[in-house]
């Protein structure tokens, strides 16, 4: 296969499935400690850890979507955030595009209002298994 029919082949495949733009919330304490939450019954990966957050709906900002997925999951919140990286992963179920924001400062106590179970965490993660996305973050988290 030739680099331009690799490229129309990839690019076909992109048209195929389309990206889903996900808000994703690193919660951070000042020493050290982030949040993950585990993924319910019903929805692909249940049982797995991840960093809370959502899908962005149409002409949603990273930051919107952040701020009301993390009030609809946790109860807080955002006062303070900002984009730290951006992370495709093509999962069997969808292919996303995840802004990670870490999130410094929130007003309320987070507690699963979907009835998720969340963990306040140190490096490296006890709980497990990990949702594939999420162990670039913890690797991201170990750097800084």
């Amino acid at each position: 296969m030739t680099q331009t029919e690799h490229t129309r082949a990839t690019q076909e495949t992109q048209v195929e499935r389309p990206v889903t733009e996900v808000a994703v919330g690193v919660l951070v304490t000042p020493d050290g400690q982030y949040l993950l939450a585990q993924r319910p019954a019903g929805k692909p990966y249940e049982g797995y850890w991840e960093f809370p957050g959502g899908k962005l709906e149409p002409g949603e900002s990273v930051e919107a979507a952040l701020a009301r997925e993390l009030h609809e999951e946790l109860g807080i919140v955002v006062t303070e955030s900002h984009r730290w990286h951006t992370l495709e992963h093509d999962y069997p179920h969808a292919y996303v595009r995840l802004y990670f924001c870490k999130v410094t400062q929130w007003t309320g106590e987070p507690h699963g209002r979907e009835g998720q179970a969340f963990s306040w965490q140190r490096l490296p993660a006890e709980v497990s298994p990990l949702l594939p996305a999420t162990i670039p973050v913890l690797e991201w988290l170990a750097a800084d």
